[in-house]
């Protein structure tokens, strides 16, 4: 195959990494399950490939799906990438998935004579479009060297954090720490505007301070227009990183008092209907609890990542 990458998965995370692969000058053969949002990358250099199976004539596979089982589906599934004749040298997974279906699918592709590396990312679709992603891998030190070059492609910073699945405790951490850092930040945004200080302004003070962050300033302007129809990440989804995240803090005996309180209110999100919004709807529910309906700002406030 002409094009030296493939990549599966072309969600709103799968897309951007992949156009960013192409404004790199990387060649990258594409799958998705839906074929439709495979269609736009033509333009920017993609080819497409009929089935996954025709993507083990590439070098290296990328993958980009929601669930564990996912990732076993587009895998070893019928018409999986590896249950063919011809199989890639390596699978680089991007996924947020557990540690122990992680490590299962190593052995798997291992045994099979094909080397994986996880690789999970730091960032929304916005911020792999500005190319300012966080990649962490780990896996065989040499493996990651290899990839390094494709990593680099789409991210502002990559990192090697050890062997095996390493990478998937540093993805679930990051991500539990993403929806207790929410979960409070929505609580001091209704605390400070039930007092009198307006949202954009109490929340331009916490992206001039020192508890400013990335994280903060793009969800400013959606916190303060209240447009949660832009979706980054579903309440859903990150009710299964808390859960992973609660689940791996069990196994190692770490107490984690402020991720399983988060974990209440992301499930009472979902609980109530919330699907295809983004999960900062939270800052809602959290002004009702405290007897607020909040309107729109409708303001332009620069989110730091335009490109």
């Amino acid at each position: 195959m002409a094009n030296n990458i493939g990549w599966i998965g072309l969600g709103r995370m799968g897309e951007a990494m992949v156009k960013r692969l192409l404004k790199a000058g990387h060649g990258v053969s594409v799958w998705n399950r839906t074929s439709a949002k495979a269609t736009p990358l033509l333009e920017y250099g993609a080819s497409i490939a009929a089935t996954r199976q025709e993507l083990a004539a590439c070098e290296v596979v990328f993958t980009m799906v929601s669930t564990t089982d996912d990732l076993k589906e587009v895998l070893f599934g019928d018409g999986g990438l590896v249950m063919g004749g011809a199989k890639p040298q390596v699978v680089v997974d991007s996924s947020s998935i557990s540690q122990d279906g992680s490590a299962e699918i190593r052995a798997r592709l291992e045994a099979m004579g094909v080397a994986y590396l996880c690789t999970p990312v730091s960032g929304n679709a916005k911020v792999a479009k500005a190319g300012k992603l966080l990649m962490v891998s780990s896996g065989p030190k040499a493996l990651y060297d290899k990839a390094r070059p494709y990593l680099q492609a789409m991210a502002r910073k990559v990192m090697w954090v050890g062997e095996g699945e390493l990478a998937r405790i540093w993805k679930i951490a990051h991500n539990t720490m993403f929806g207790v850092v929410i979960q409070n930040l929505c609580e001091i945004t209704v605390l400070a505007e039930k007092a009198g200080i307006a949202r954009h302004v109490f929340l331009e003070s916490i992206n001039d301070s020192v508890l400013g962050s990335m994280y903060t300033r793009y969800k400013t302007p959606v916190l303060s227009n209240l447009t949660f129809e832009n979706v980054t990440f579903t309440p859903k989804l990150l009710l299964k990183d808390m859960d992973l995240g609660l689940s791996t803090a069990k196994a190692y005996g770490v107490a984690m008092p402020a991720a399983a309180a988060t974990r209440e209110s992301v499930s009472r999100l979902v609980g109530r209907g919330y699907d295809n919004i983004d999960f900062s709807v939270l800052l809602m529910e959290t002004a009702r609890d405290a007897g607020m309906e909040l309107k729109p700002e409708d303001l332009k406030i620069s989110d730091g990542l335009e490109t």
